[in-house]
């Protein structure tokens, strides 16, 4: 019965308002919706609390009852996969087991394409659409926007170039129209087996932008490597916070005796790292932190040699602004500076919590009555050593 329900449920849920970015149906919990990165409740008729009959009718209308992802979830414990409202909403889903029941976890995709512009993100990033080869990695935990920023991107390209370009998801999240650009996009399970045969396949496909979803192993990594070497523009993601993290991510995921031949390698083709947070806002809504690390002598030698006393890539990233880059914390202190987010929660986002706070002590209250002078008052006033400013 629940089948033919499953499309007023998920219609319910996102009307519970205009930002849910999330729907969650777990057994013993009433449905739920992510709304600024908090779970809230939402009231469905017949649904007070989901019973594991529930859940499993919802992952069988989910996946359409199609063998291919049943297998992979009994296999696998999960299976990803898309899933739509037709003519109003599209989703990309996650369904898998928990203590012997199943739940699914549906991320909102929303309509339309957004820009760079309207995203609010940094103009460097109008720049990674003018790169012609090399790798362009995209960063950040799960929910941070990461795809998002890379379909901005893409449109970017699409509207600036034509070029063929390749996209290889896992699923199919922003649909691309035909612009300038022509844009294949290709689906994990549906249109190839794995990232890794379908990045192999690419290569004879004469694109010369190839996205990635997610690097995940190091089959795709080598391919990627392999296609960045051989003239191709490779856009992907990885699940780690900052620029030094994750060089660390690449080099680990090969054996021991290869490290220094990766250094070498992901030096010389790694064009740009964007890494992002999203932070929450007073009275609702986030927005996004992005910290960029291009390639220069400095960052480019970093890497090869690894970093060291006196060789922090953050410490590079934070004197590259005149080539192009921005440290998190120099973000979020222009954050503070002309009031988007409180002290508190720049603070609690900061990669280095304590020299934030000495970057912004000027913004600590003025001494009581009797605690300093006028003069005092108006130096506190006016010596920000920040550049972040309104």
């Amino acid at each position: 019965m629940i089948n033919f329900r499953l499309e007023s449920i998920l219609e319910t849920m996102l009307g519970a308002g205009k930002d849910v970015s999330d729907l969650n149906l777990s057994t013993g919990k009433p449905p739920q919706v992510e709304i600024d990165g908090e779970l809230r409740p939402v009231k469905v008729p017949g649904l007070p609390l989901l019973e594991p009959y529930h859940t499993e009718a919802i992952a069988m209308a989910l996946t359409g009852g199609q063998q291919k992802h049943m297998a992979e979830l009994r296999r696998r414990g999960s299976v990803d996969l898309s899933y739509a409202i037709p003519g109003k909403t599209r989703f990309r889903v996650n369904v898998f087991f928990q203590r012997g029941t199943l739940s699914a976890v549906l991320r909102v995709i929303p309509e339309g394409i957004p820009t760079i512009d309207q995203l609010g993100l940094p103009q460097e990033l109008k720049n990674v659409a003018k790169v012609k080869n090399g790798i362009v990695l995209v960063t950040g935990p799960t929910g941070s926007g990461k795809s998002t920023t890379l379909a901005a991107v893409i449109d970017e390209i699409n509207r600036q170039q034509a070029v063929h370009v390749v996209t290889i998801e896992d699923p199919i999240e922003y649909l691309h129209p035909h612009k300038r650009a022509t844009i294949n996009q290709r689906e994990i399970g549906a249109d190839a087996p794995s990232f890794a045969s379908a990045l192999r396949a690419a290569l004879r496909q004469a694109p010369k932008v190839i996205l990635v979803g997610e690097m995940r192993d190091l089959e795709t990594i080598e391919t990627a490597f392999e296609a960045a070497e051989t003239g191709h523009l490779v856009l992907s993601t990885l699940h780690t916070i900052d620029a030094s993290k994750t060089v660390d991510r690449v080099i680990g995921v090969f054996p021991k005796d290869q490290h220094q031949q990766v250094r070498v390698r992901f030096a010389q083709t790694f064009k740009y790292v964007v890494s992002q947070r999203l932070i929450p806002k007073p009275g609702g809504g986030r927005v996004a932190a992005v910290e960029i690390m291009t390639s220069t002598f400095r960052t480019r030698d970093y890497i090869l040699k690894g970093e060291g006393e006196g060789r922090s890539l953050i410490d590079a990233i934070n004197d590259g602004d005149q080539d192009g880059m921005q440290g998190f914390d120099r973000v979020l202190e222009g954050m503070v500076r002309d009031g988007t987010i409180p002290k508190e929660t720049a603070l609690a986002y900061a990669t280095n919590a304590g020299n934030l706070e000495l970057e912004l002590a000027d913004l600590d209250p003025a001494p009581a009555a009797g605690g300093g002078t006028a003069e005092d008052e108006d130096g506190g006033a006016g010596s920000s050593t920040g550049d972040g400013g309104g």
